[in-house]
């Protein structure tokens, strides 16, 4: 192993995924189906090591962010309050038996009055400020609950998470909605018709979701069709509510295309610049800049 060689690891409720680093140049990557909510505390050593023993020759730097440092993961990684910095606090180390794991976890992002919270959005805010100097603006984070993070000079002034994502995957597989959709297929239309719908009148969002398992059985409105509305519905319910992040802001989206998509297409109806960047990228970069920070400590 040499200095430039780290490891980035972006550990979720869910998932677990980490990157073999060389300076910002990925070796290797993995990832494996133990999240957070899979682990008690004692059993994240292993989980890690299940993942990256491979890569390791020797004492290695790990840079991880996301839910492993909540009350419930490895290590608590306090919150930093906003406004601040994206990376407002130093990296925590977390207790390893290994000698060969030198373990440090990004503290998230409090917001007291409304109150909110964030893991792992601040890394990947951190990464897209890093890759881009200087900008103001607004990061949309698509993703089970969906965060709106206006920054300036820097920093994250405020935020606001709406459950959206959430809202979706538990009406479109527990909601008398299951029947009605499918979990693949597009059509661009009825996206189009839902989102004006939830942006035009978002009181009537309860109403209208029962409208879609109607619109199937008296209609045979197709899966594709319920399912774009049904997303169309709920993105347009959220622009409304987050309407003082976007207007008259320069926007950058942050994630996945698949979350990315529907987000621009609805922005772009909106007249609202967008700039596309790519979540891992950006959790990779924000790490960066975490592992950056404490070779200047050491």
């Amino acid at each position: 192993m040499t200095n430039d060689t780290w490891i980035a690891v972006d550990w979720g409720t869910s998932h677990l995924r980490a990157w073999h680093m060389a300076q910002d140049r990925v070796l290797a990557e993995a990832a494996s189906d133990a999240g957070m909510s899979a682990l008690g505390r004692a059993d994240f050593e292993a989980a890690l090591l299940a993942l990256i023993a491979g890569w390791l020759d020797g004492p290695t730097d790990v840079l991880a962010c996301g839910m492993v440092g909540s009350r419930q993961g490895w290590q608590e990684a306090p919150y930093s309050a906003v406004p601040c910095a994206p990376l407002g606090a130093a990296p925590v180390r977390a207790h390893a038996t290994d000698p060969r794991l030198r373990v440090h976890i990004v503290p998230g992002l409090k917001q007291v009055r409304p109150a909110d919270v964030m893991r792992g959005e601040e890394t990947q805010v951190a990464g897209f400020l890093a890759r881009n100097p200087g900008w103001d603006g607004v990061v949309c984070l698509p993703g089970t609950h969906t965060k709106w993070a206006h920054v300036s000079a820097g920093e994250v002034v405020s935020f606001q998470t709406f459950m959206t994502g959430e809202l979706y995957f538990t009406l479109a597989r527990h909601s008398v909605l299951r029947h009605s959709l499918t979990e693949a297929g597009w059509d661009a239309e009825a996206f189009a018709d839902g989102l004006k719908d939830g942006m035009a009148r978002p009181e009537r969002l309860a109403a209208r979701l029962f409208g879609l398992r109607a619109a199937d059985l008296l209609e045979n409105a197709s899966p594709e069709a319920t399912r774009a509305r049904l997303s169309g519905l709920l993105i347009g319910a959220e622009l409304v509510a987050a309407r003082p992040y976007w207007l008259g802001q320069q926007v950058a989206l942050v994630g996945a295309a698949k979350v990315t998509g529907p987000y621009k297409n609805a922005l772009d109806q909106q007249a609202v610049p967008v700039q596309i960047a790519d979540g891992a990228d950006m959790v990779r970069a924000g790490l960066k800049v975490a592992h950056d920070s404490l070779k200047e400590t050491a």
